[in-house]
């Protein structure tokens, strides 16, 4: 079964830092980009961050450059998102995502993890 699993989400207060982590099986890990998503409370889900399946090339949304770096580890299928500098509208789920069968839109993701900033 192929399947994505996030981990690390939780409480944070404003100005911290946290790390996620997101667990692939039952697909190719090392042949597929890798992306990040959150959506917060009443808003659509927007794009953070993705990586190559290199890990060579990354690519970030504005809003997030410089605080946040993505990276991934192919013999352990996993890649992660390491936020610094959190602000309290970044409260969201953040999901992890990738595409198969070659496809533009992502079209696999995982049940998300949830980040709370707050004082």
């Amino acid at each position: 079964q192929i399947n994505l699993v996030e981990s690390g989400g939780g409480l944070v207060q404003p100005g911290g830092s946290l790390r996620l982590s997101c667990v692939a099986s039952g697909l190719a890990f090392s042949s597929y980009d890798m992306a990040w998503f959150r959506q917060a409370p009443g808003k659509e889900r927007e794009f953070v961050a993705r990586i190559t399946w290199t890990g060579e090339t990354t690519r970030y949304a504005d809003s997030v450059t410089g605080r946040f770096t993505i990276s991934r580890d192919n013999a352990e299928n996993t890649t992660a998102l390491q936020m610094s500098s959190l602000k309290s509208e970044e409260t969201a789920i953040s999901y992890c995502a990738t595409r198969l069968g070659g496809t533009i839109a992502y079209n696999l993701w995982g049940q998300g993890t949830r980040v709370t900033v707050s004082s």
